[in-house]
């Protein structure tokens, strides 16, 4: 099939939407015409090479939501008609990491960035005569996609799909990080750093979780006042900003949680996080650096003798096929603010406009919304 996908071609370039192939399901595999798609910052990381690409070209993309129109022999639970949400981590349901309820770590995981399809070890998409890398073997930067089974939660069909694109990485890598990893108890203060789609979503986690206090931080004005309007009891621009009002406000006491979301991590940002952080209490850093980024402040000291848990967390801990659904399920009853999280929609040419108003600071959550035009 010949449509359209916007491909990298080296680092640092912009996104050139151009003519692409896409390959038929084989076996374990579904087609699906994509409605729209979610405009993360971690595919701006491929941009950067902060998430270090095998090689050129990458088509870009992990967030998405779209029909099923063909499905590959041996595909159990989908069917053609089937509306669906592509999750960025496949969930194989048999390695150890999933059969221990960590489906968020499992081994399909490893070849994520390997452009190779589960199912067989070839390439699904070529562009200019050239296999293309699709990221997390999804690529929802196309109005069309063939993927393993692995990677597909079906929905509600009442569910509007620019909304349920978000579920598949940045609502429940954040809400998860304030319900799952972090575990946020009623009556505890929590600090979220970076307020964008994912650190949006751990505030609403930190919100439902019965959290006391929520101290949003972010640089950018508009995203406080939003941060606000969402739950946030304060709001300021900085760590360092922030570090006496919440002494203040907690009785010297600190944040019991501290969740880490900002677009770009940085190994300077563990102390200061630390230092928003209670005695026994946990930070958890969500956010993506540099894969090359080896340097972390620390103060080793302190972090020892006041027993504080620094934590790492990939999608939230959540199970897709649990969490996604369950997710929905809040939006639906009003327990979840998915529509406002949608800062502004676009069409795929616009695609590099829209993430220059990410990086403006402009949006919570940028979208994709696909048209007969772009396919």
């Amino acid at each position: 099939m010949k449509t359209k996908g916007a491909i990298l071609w080296g680092l640092n370039e912009p996104w050139s939407v151009e003519e692409i192939e896409i390959g038929d399901p084989v076996a374990g595999e579904v087609q699906i015409r994509m409605e729209a798609a979610g405009m993360c910052h971690s595919d701006h990381h491929i941009v950067t090479g902060a998430t270090p690409m095998p090689s050129f070209p990458a088509m870009g993309g992990h967030e998405g939501s779209g029909v099923i129109t063909k499905v590959g022999e041996g595909v159990v639970g989908l069917e053609v008609g089937d509306h669906v949400v592509l999750s960025f981590i496949p969930a194989c349901g048999r390695c150890p990491s999933c059969a221990t309820g960590h489906s968020n770590l499992c081994d399909l995981g490893a070849g994520l960035l390997s452009g190779m399809a589960i199912s067989d070890g070839t390439y699904r998409i070529q562009a200019r005569g050239q296999n293309v890398i699709p990221m997390c073997l999804l690529g929802t930067f196309a109005p069309y996609m063939t993927v393993n089974q692995t990677q597909v939660v079906k929905i509600d069909k009442d569910i509007p799909f620019e909304l349920a694109a978000l579920v598949g990485c940045g609502v429940p890598t954040g809400w998860g990080s304030a319900t799952h990893v972090a575990d946020v108890k009623p009556g505890e203060a929590v600090a979220v750093i970076g307020i964008g789609g994912v650190g949006m979503s751990a505030l609403q986690g930190a919100v439902a979780s019965g959290a006391r206090q929520i101290f949003a931080i972010d640089p950018v004005p508009w995203k406080r006042e939003q941060a606000l309007k969402f739950g946030a009891t304060h709001a300021y621009a900085s760590m360092a900003e922030a570090l006496m009002p919440i002494m203040e406000t907690t009785w010297g006491r600190m944040a019991d949680k501290t969740i880490i979301t900002v677009g770009e991590m940085r190994g300077e940002y563990v102390e200061e996080a630390l230092q928003l952080t209670a005695k026994n209490g946990r930070c958890v850093v969500t956010a993506m650096g540099h894969m090359t980024d080896m340097d972390v402040k620390l103060n080793a000291f302190l972090f020892a003798m006041l027993q504080k848990d620094l934590q790492g967390n990939i999608f939230g801990g959540c199970n897709a096929r649990v969490d996604i659904p369950n997710l929905l399920a809040m939006y639906k009853s009003g327990q979840l603010n998915l529509a406002d999280m949608v800062t502004r929609t676009y069409t795929l040419e616009q695609i590099n406009d829209g993430y220059q108003d990410m990086l403006d600071g402009k949006n919570i959550r940028g979208v994709i919304k696909y048209t007969d035009a772009d396919r």
